[in-house]
């Protein structure tokens, strides 16, 4: 069971790392991506939001206080959901539909890193981490 646990930890967070990393390399053009969607002061959240979404999958990935990690995860999915893809703002039904679909990627991965927090923080004995949880949901 520990294995699979791992394999399902790795398979999750690689989207955040690849991610993540994009924030922190490609900073410019998220930036200005994230300006034409209202985002303020959008080159500091796309940093913040780098560095949270890299910390958060490495926290899920190592163990290292993957309840934490989970936390973080669901902390940038929400309000990226809810400012970056508005969908019910879009007039062109093409558009509406994309942003739609990311909305309901994001909102989905947050739904998903919010049952990995509440598997970890249960959870006793969580196996092949370097850490235990944070926080206790006994």
């Amino acid at each position: 069971m520990d294995v699979v646990v791992l394999i399902g930890r790795i398979l999750f967070v690689i989207l955040f790392l690849g991610s993540g990393m994009s924030h922190l390399t490609s900073t410019q053009g998220m930036a200005g991506y994230a300006q034409s969607r209202g985002v303020p002061q959008a080159r500091l959240a796309v940093l913040v939001s780098g560095v949270l979404i890299v910390v958060g999958a490495l926290m899920v990935l190592l163990g290292i206080w993957a309840d934490l990690g989970a936390l973080l995860l669901v902390a940038f999915l929400a309000p990226t959901a809810l400012l970056m893809h508005a969908f019910w703002k879009e007039e062109d039904a093409q558009t509406r539909q994309t942003e739609m679909v990311q909305f309901m990627k994001d909102m989905a991965l947050a739904g998903a890193a919010l049952m990995l927090f509440a598997f970890f923080a249960h959870v006793d004995d969580l196996g092949l981490t370097i850490t235990g949880p944070l926080f206790s949901l006994d």
